[in-house]
């Protein structure tokens, strides 16, 4: 009787501690990062795609403005064959952007890979920017006109460069990028101090030990 109690005690016992590590299994594998990350790139490159497109089929043929909430807010279609900002390197642009661009993507894949599983912003940050990269390197790769432009915004002459949903996102991303980034400096830099003060004092402690056994030894 006894034995047939303590097997089902160790049978209980078993099943316990197994459900118990299925759950741990389980937590692990959710990837914060990931629902964070993919979501926003997909939606931010689809929607960029498809404004992208409807300004194209709709603001043809490009040069023209078309109001939208007064002269300061306008559709204008461009093609922009450098980078942002009007940049231009000649012939070639084209393809050293694109190649450019293609590094830096590489560049946040290695960022991303490094973002803890639960730190939401980082991965937020890194997301957008890489939808916008690749938004905009998918269009000089479709075309050789370049970057297709059509949020014209200003008063008067003076008017911000023409940009897209892409560039709206690698903005953003590269703002918030720039902020968590600072963020964890800030947090090292607090634990390097941190830790050096606790190496001081323990440094202090030890010579004062020292010395009050010098002291007795006396």
């Amino acid at each position: 009787m006894t034995s047939r109690s303590s097997d089902s005690t160790r049978c209980r016992m078993r099943d316990t501690a197994l459900r118990a590590n299925s759950v741990r299994k389980t937590r692990k594998r959710v990837d914060v990062k990931a629902i964070v990350a993919v979501p926003v790139l997909l939606v931010v490159l689809v929607l960029d795609l498809i404004t992208k497109a409807v300004a194209v089929a709709t603001l043809a043929p490009a040069g023209g403005a078309n109001p939208v909430f007064g002269n300061w807010f306008r559709f204008a279609l461009v093609y922009n064959p450098g980078a942002a900002f009007g940049l231009h390197l000649g012939t070639y642009s084209r393809w050293i952007f694109m190649a450019l661009t293609c590094g830096a993507i590489v560049i946040l894949w290695r960022l991303y890979q490094q973002t803890a599983q639960n730190d939401r912003r980082k991965a937020l940050a890194v997301s957008l920017v890489a939808a916008g990269a690749l938004g905009n390197v998918i269009d000089r790769i479709r075309s050789d006109l370049g970057v297709v432009d059509f949020i014209d915004i200003g008063f008067g002459a003076h008017r911000w460069p023409t940009f897209n949903v892409a560039d709206m996102a690698v903005s953003s991303g590269a703002f918030l990028l720039a902020l968590v980034l600072w963020g964890e400096e800030k947090r090292e830099t607090a634990a390097a101090a941190a830790a050096e003060a606790a190496a001081q004092n323990a440094a202090r402690s030890t010579t004062l030990a020292s010395t009050e056994s010098a002291d007795r030894s006396r």
